[in-house]
């Protein structure tokens, strides 16, 4: 009979997660094309129990990546682009084994449709792969994280326009060849699953006002997304078949309102067409029963060919990986979910759920028995600054709780293989493009409006972090 697991196991993963958009800045040097991040400004106002959400008329895209006027925060991330070795070292101080970021689509391929890829955008990325390398932090590479290029949004219509996955194709094997022998992971598309408000725009790159039937375009798109991580998978496998392809959700968990019956299923319901059933089709490779049902219920159309249906069932995902952050709770009579009032939530209304990063872990394994890589976690919280320190005893127990209930999920059986908190330094915010919105262990000495001296701090848990991985999760 096989044992019950003690702990995390030997060679776990541990690190942290950023996205090209939200640290690099350098938004125009050495070739780089405008993408969908570099659009998007500070607004002058906002609150922080509101996203704000992304332009989605053609006029304005077309303004903003002309203006140079305006405050557009990812242009300017962290600086990480000159940075990156100071803060790589930084990482490695606490002992990273691996760290997640992504490559910016318009660095290496400006307008998103060209034949040929800009050589000086994937020095980067060949430097910045290697000094990780150098620090022995295992690369796990995103390859697409909100970085659409804006010609393929004004051209194509996104990824509604079918010859988009050809033009992501050839991303991916430039991709592939280049670095298949330093890149052992890799997640395809973020948060594939992030289909509301500002996440139709930013992952899918598409303008609601081009359609007469929003619903049946975006879930077309998606399926273009699908098709387009099986390709990938399929030409990664041709080319080094020792590389992981994996897929990656928002786990925007739900759970009943109440034991009512209907709420029971309207969760059921809600969950499955939120999440499931884009790790089905990537998994399982096939639509399924219930996805058709409620496209045929709400006269939903997708053109789906034998061909494409033959690619996902023969190139499903070699690892499932997710982000976690909060969960809420579903009521029938309730078009949304709703806040749990059984839990405490950060200042951003997110509420704190650790045992809720538990049930996810063992749904989706037994769902899929695949290893999992948790690809993203935190807490956004304001620091101060005191005397050149911050305290941020908040931001150790909301991670300390969250890695007890990982640890007990690898008790449960789970196979949890790696876990990368997000925003390890602090970034520009993906939410509202705040920098006030932090996650890091290490602090930037940068305002929202970009001003500050960019010193790096290392604040409490950063140490507390450090401890964590020398002990491989002994010490919580």
């Amino acid at each position: 009979m096989k044992s019950v697991p003690t702990g995390f196991p030997a060679g776990f993963l541990w690190g942290g997660a950023v996205a090209a958009n939200q640290c690099e800045g350098a938004w125009n040097v050495e070739g780089k094309g405008v993408s969908i991040a570099d659009i998007e400004e500070l607004p002058e106002v906002y609150s922080r129990q509101k996203v704000v959400g992304f332009r989605h008329t053609r006029d304005e895209i077309a303004a903003a990546a002309q203006d140079e006027t305006k405050d557009y925060p990812r242009r300017r991330g962290i600086d990480f682009y000159h940075t990156y070795k100071q803060d790589l070292a930084l990482l490695k101080e606490m002992g990273f084994t691996c760290f997640r970021t992504s490559f910016n689509w318009t660095r290496i391929f400006p307008n998103g449709d060209e034949t040929e890829p800009n050589e000086a955008g994937l020095r980067f990325y060949d430097d910045l792969i290697d000094e990780m390398l150098r620090l022995g932090i295992q690369p796990v590479m995103t390859i697409s994280h909100y970085e659409m290029p804006v010609h393929l949004i004004q051209q194509y219509q996104g990824w509604y326009g079918k010859p988009v996955i050809d033009f992501f194709l050839c991303f991916c094997e430039v991709l592939f060849q280049r670095y298949h022998d330093k890149v052992k992971y890799w997640l395809v598309f973020c948060q594939i699953n992030s289909l509301g408000g500002w996440g139709e725009f930013a992952s899918l790159g598409m303008l609601e006002d081009e359609f007469d039937d929003w619903d049946s375009a975006k879930y077309q798109a998606t399926h273009h997304q699908f098709v387009a991580s099986a390709k990938a998978k399929q030409l990664a496998h041709r080319i080094d078949p020792t590389m992981q392809i994996g897929m990656m959700l928002g786990d925007d968990a739900t759970y009943p309102a109440t034991c009512d019956p209907r709420n029971v299923f309207a969760n059921t319901q809600f969950m499955q067409m939120s999440v499931y059933f884009y790790s089905d089709v990537l998994i399982h490779g096939e639509y399924p029963g219930y996805a058709l049902r409620y496209f045929k219920d709400h006269n939903i159309h997708v053109e789906i060919i034998a061909e494409e249906e033959q690619l996902l069932k023969e190139n499903t995902v070699d690892f499932l990986s997710f982000s976690y952050y909060h969960t809420k709770v579903k009521n029938a009579d309730e078009a949304l979910p709703q806040p749990n009032p059984y839990l405490q939530a950060s200042i951003w209304g997110w509420a704190i759920d650790p045992i809720g990063l538990r049930n996810s872990l063992n749904l989706y394994w037994d769902r899929y028995h695949l290893p999992i890589f948790i690809a993203e976690n935190g807490l956004g919280a304001l620091d101060e600054v005191m005397d050149g320190a911050i305290h941020d005893d908040y931001r150790i127990d909301y991670l300390r709780q969250h890695l007890i209930q990982v640890k007990e999920a690898i008790k449960d059986g789970v196979e949890v293989f790696g876990y990368a908190s997000w925003g390890p330094i602090d970034i520009i915010s993906c939410s509202q493009g705040e920098m006030s919105k932090r996650y890091g262990y290490i602090y930037v000495d940068q305002d929202d409006r970009g001003n500050g001296t960019k010193q790096r701090i290392r604040k409490d848990s950063f140490y507390w972090y450090q401890q964590v991985i020398a002990t491989n999760g002994e010490e919580l």
